[in-house]
């Protein structure tokens, strides 16, 4: 319907010699003045060459006169508002016979053909073996993943990517202190790696890690032994590889454990130390076509030169060595290559940005045939701070993405009353509710924004939370089962003379859908979902949904209904499970 609209407008203002690309239609605040409104005889009314003498106002009544003639079809009423707003009535029978698909499209309702016969490859969550899961991971995770969603909703193929950097001088650090292990490693043998699931041995090797790290920072001596490590990796030290080996497999399975827990399964995976040997080869290779530059010794893109808000920056040292710049472009055209997608989305934290952009800008010189620069497209996060202050995890240690998974689910678990859960279902349920708590703190917001994650309010079922949108839907649920056991049906009804402003806004969630791809901002979804349980928890709160004993108790289910459905498919889209009880 919003598409239909913006298309009469567009051809009405053709009639007035004005041309142009983007219509801006709105739905008012106040949903008594219209479904939808528009600003086109205030923004229009500056490009005509003769306006009329009445004023944007005037020309606003010129547009109405002929969007009236063109009868478009389910809209009852065009008005004009203050200076020269256009407001849009629909009529009844457009929201009567929405819900009605709604019902009958089921899981479908929602879906788009934005991107139908298109491949999309999206990278996130990038975290790396040998350290710990960050929060920035979990951030990049809940954004990738629920972008993944946006983009198979309009009708793509996606490629779920995750690159991650499996070498290094983290690597070096880690190794390092689980040789030397220090005292505070519970007596486990130097060089080895103590018995324990996945989890539990990452843990070790995190804090190996930190401990070696802190040391590089503080220890002249410990410096150079872990900078010597690193050469040796690098080149594959056979004393040193069969633990490397074990400790990259352990922190990987690690990792997919959590992936599951946040409803994540990638495709494809790729690693820097496969990347670096290519990034190197193509960075050679373009040095000889004049795309890259000596200096010092080393390989550098001057980027400035094709874009003056660019930079400089290395793409091989001058010790020969793939710096995160090679690998990058080694990465890029091994994806172009290996799935030749229509768009590569990549999600990376903010600071990142600068680095990407002259990534891009070399890949745009090194292959302007190919187009691989027009079809990259990068988006970013912001950081995480917390309402309390400085956070630790519930072990006291610094904070970190996974420990912030675990307490937030312990921390549902121990408030759950007791319902009669098997350990089984209290497991389940805290692990999709706590899940869905951090998912909703981190995409309510615009990407790039930093966000303030309060814990206590991010698992409460009341306000803006992942547990409130899930107790909306388990409330509508409930009603159903209860109308089951009544014997009513749901069931539209054409007849109804007016509609009110929560049937509007169930309908509206296709064009959500697609504005959130549009923009690749899924806090959309979120806003959206969020008013949309408030909505229910209204119509919910004005008299009885089943009741045998009023005629339209069916339509009132029928509502209903179509809120769980459109619930459902939203929370699917940003990446929230449903439990099946709360």
């Amino acid at each position: 319907m919003e598409e239909k609209i913006k298309q009469s407008i567009k051809n009405v203002l053709e009639d007035f010699g004005i041309s142009t690309e983007t219509i801006s239609l709105e739905h008012p605040a106040d949903m008594s003045h219209g479904d939808y409104s528009t600003n086109v005889a205030l923004v229009g009314f500056k490009k005509l060459q003769s306006p009329p003498a009445g004023g944007p106002k005037t020309f606003a009544e010129e547009i109405v006169a002929k969007l009236r003639e063109q009868n478009i079809s389910n809209v009852a009423e065009i008005s004009i508002a203050g200076p020269g707003f256009i407001n849009f009535k629909l009529s009844p029978k457009y929201f009567t016979d929405e819900l009605a698909n709604v019902l009958a499209d089921g899981e479908k309702y929602g879906r788009g053909t934005a991107l139908q016969g298109k491949t999309v490859m999206v990278e996130y969550t990038q975290p790396n073996p040998f350290k710990p899961f960050h929060i920035g991971h979990l951030m990049s995770n809940a954004i990738g993943e629920s972008l993944s969603r946006i983009v198979e909703n309009q009708g793509a193929k996606v490629i779920r990517a995750n690159y991650q950097g499996d070498i290094g001088l983290h690597v070096a650090k880690a190794i390092y202190g689980i040789l030397k292990n220090p005292s505070n490693h519970s007596g486990q043998a130097a060089g080895a790696y103590p018995k324990g699931t996945p989890a539990e041995v990452a843990e070790y090797i995190g804090k190996c890690y930190s401990d070696a790290s802190n040391l590089y920072d503080e220890d002249m001596a410990a410096k150079a032994e872990i900078d010597a490590l690193n050469k040796k990796l690098y080149y594959q030290d056979v004393e040193l590889w069969s633990l490397y080996q074990e400790g990259r497999q352990i922190t990987l399975e690690a990792f997919e454990e959590l992936y599951k827990m946040l409803g994540t399964k990638f495709d494809v995976y790729y690693f820097e130390s496969a990347m670096a040997e290519e990034g190197t080869k193509l960075v050679e290779e373009f040095l000889d076509k004049g795309v890259f530059e000596k200096s010092d010794g080393a390989v550098v893109f001057h980027a400035e030169k094709y874009n003056p808000k660019l930079h400089t920056r290395v793409f091989l040292t001058s010790a020969g060595l793939a710096p995160y710049e090679a690998k990058e472009i080694g990465l890029t055209v091994r994806k172009f290559a290996d799935y030749n997608p229509d768009i590569s989305l990549v999600d990376t934290a903010t600071e990142q940005r600068d680095y990407m952009m002259v990534v891009t800008e070399a890949i745009r010189q090194m292959f302007p045939d190919k187009k691989y620069a027009e079809r990259m497209m990068h988006v970013t996060h912001g950081m995480m701070r917390f309402a309390s202050g400085k956070m630790s995890s519930r072990k006291g240690n610094i904070i970190t993405g996974e420990s912030l998974v675990l307490d937030t689910v312990a921390l549902i678990s121990e408030k759950m009353t007791d319902r009669g859960w098997s350990l089984a279902e209290k497991t389940e349920v805290s692990e999709i509710v706590g899940v869905a708590s951090i998912k909703y703190s981190i995409l309510r917001s615009k990407i790039g924004s930093d966000i303030v994650y309060d814990v206590e309010k991010s698992i409460s079922t009341e306000g803006d939370s992942g547990p409130y949108l899930q107790y909306a839907l388990m409330r509508a649920k409930s009603v159903l089962e209860k109308a089951k056991a009544e014997k009513i049906s749901p069931k539209i009804s054409h007849t109804a003379e007016s509609v009110g402003d929560f049937e509007k806004m169930i309908v509206r969630f296709p064009e959500v859908a697609l504005r959130a791809w549009s923009e690749a901002e899924p806090h959309h979804l979120i806003t959206y979902l969020t008013e949309l349980a408030s909505g229910f928890n209204s119509y919910y709160a004005q008299g009885k949904i089943v009741d045998p004993t009023d005629s339209h108790s069916p339509h009132k289910l029928a509502v209903t209904s179509a809120f769980a459905t459109v619930m459902r498919n939203g929370l699917s889209l940003v990446g929230i499970r449903i439990p099946e009880r709360m």
